[in-house]
């Protein structure tokens, strides 16, 4: 096997406070900045970090004059498998339309009508977007289907892509279900479930529990969803206070879910139920920057020790962008983040949510993203420039 150096990094945050050298503290610590710095990579693997004048000998060099290295981006929340358009939608909002989730309805029809090479095609340009500005992981969730078949269908194309791979069987009540909730309940925890813990499709399972939303899901309803999923051996993700105050947090707290995602809303007791649970707090600023809704308050649950991550929730209604950049800026200008908080949350945090390690060490995958800039306060300090984009994934 073959190794690679890579040189010539101004800065490498490794987000191990093992680098952390003394004088350093707070959240800038955890980032593990080595100045001056190297990686050797092997076979998709980290083998050497350190200081640029100790580099070991290796088959081959990559020199990234002056630039720094980061880990790759690992964006937790996305919906990247879809056909249509709603940027109507979206400009309908601007004008002062508010959101209510009723537009999901859209792209399950144009998504049902789409072939499979038709939303390949689009799956793996979506993918391109997101690699060229940095993101190195992905987790992508289904929900635009809606029927057996359909769910099957997308959640086997987000696999072709990513093994992160979320059952969002209960995103809305389709249409064709509206008189009868209870029987999309009943089939969503029932035969569709049952079909893909036998086609082993997906790692998790989500729901929208949004009861401020006539087309989302009830505590209640939610609840048993998110059991039958646990009982089948899915792990638990929940959508949660996104449109207001409401049970979608303290649910996903109670269910022991990796993440819930939003969390726009929260009361004490929420921040509470998160303080005490191994729950992070996924937040998705790039859905309010397009709906108009508040920001959520990253700083209230960075000060009250909740685990916090970032990601873009890519989807065609909400938000539909790709670039963690973008939604980083954002975290620092909106979500009352420092930078290296906002650097963790969209890759140790995110990554934690599926179980990843997001760092760069010894022995972990070499997901290593380049930004065009000496250091990572360009990520905020410099919105809406494409600085950043995988070196290696």
């Amino acid at each position: 096997m073959t190794s690679t150096l890579i040189t010539g990094i101004a800065e490498l945050v490794t987000n191990d406070p093992a680098w952390s050298g003394s004088g350093v503290s707070g959240d800038v610590a955890r980032l593990g900045i080595v100045a001056d710095a190297a990686v050797v990579i092997e076979a998709g693997r980290v083998t050497w970090v350190g200081a640029a004048d100790a580099v070991p000998q290796a088959d081959s060099r990559i020199d990234v004059a002056g630039r720094a290295v980061v880990p790759g981006f690992v964006d937790s929340h996305t919906h990247l498998v879809f056909a249509g358009d709603r940027s109507g939608e979206f400009a309908a909002r601007m004008a002062g339309t508010a959101y209510d989730g009723g537009g999901i309805a859209t792209t399950v029809a144009a998504t049902r009508g789409a072939s499979d090479d038709e939303l390949r095609g689009l799956l793996a340009a979506r993918i391109a977007e997101l690699r060229r500005q940095g993101t190195a992981t992905v987790e992508i969730k289904s929900g635009y289907g809606l029927s057996i078949d359909d769910e099957l269908r997308l959640l086997r194309l987000a696999r072709e892509v990513t093994p992160h791979v979320t059952f969002l069987g209960a995103h809305v009540v389709p249409a064709e279900y509206a008189a009868d909730r209870a029987a999309y309940v009943e089939l969503v925890t029932g035969p569709m479930l049952a079909a893909v813990v036998a086609q082993r499709a997906a790692a998790y399972i989500d729901v929208f529990c949004e009861p401020r939303s006539a087309h989302a899901f009830t505590e209640d309803e939610a609840r048993t969803i998110l059991r039958a999923g646990q009982n089948a051996g899915l792990a638990v993700r929940v959508h949660g206070n996104q449109l207001g105050p409401g049970p979608g947090v303290r649910l996903a707290c109670e269910m022991g879910a990796a993440s819930v995602d939003h969390c726009t809303y929260l009361d004490e007791a929420d921040v509470a139920a998160l303080a005490d649970s191994g729950t992070v707090a996924t937040l998705l600023p790039g859905v309010e920057f397009s709906t108009r809704h508040p920001y959520p308050d990253a700083r209230r649950l960075l000060d009250a020790g909740v685990s916090v991550a970032l990601a873009t929730d890519c989807n065609p209604g909400t938000c539909f962008t790709s670039s963690m950049p973008f939604v980083i800026a954002l975290a620092v200008r909106e979500l009352r983040m420092t930078p290296a908080e906002a650097l963790y949350a969209a890759t140790a945090g995110s990554a934690q949510t599926l179980g990843l390690p997001g760092r760069i060490a010894v022995g972990e995958r070499a997901d290593l993203t380049v930004l065009d800039a000496p250091s990572h306060l360009h990520l905020a300090y410099r919105p809406g420039v494409p600085l950043a984009s995988t070196l290696t994934s």
